[in-house]
């Protein structure tokens, strides 16, 4: 189970950044920007073979569930 920001919004925050840089903006002067969007993810692979099960109420919330 991992719960955490969402790697395509961080990659898409950074090209926007990036791009700032590359037009001349000086990286100490861009703001720091918090994530927004995060997502959880459940291995129930893995947590069958570790013997857990996982509460249906759980699956339901979870943003992608590997099998």
């Amino acid at each position: 189970m991992a719960y955490g920001a969402s790697s395509r919004e961080l990659y898409r925050r950074a090209s926007v950044y990036l791009d700032k840089i590359l037009k001349d903006a000086k990286p100490g002067d861009l703001p720091v920007q918090q994530p927004m969007t995060f997502e959880l993810v459940l291995n129930l692979k893995t947590a069958e073979a570790l013997g857990l099960t996982i509460p249906p109420r759980i699956l339901f919330q979870a943003d992608m569930v590997i099998r």
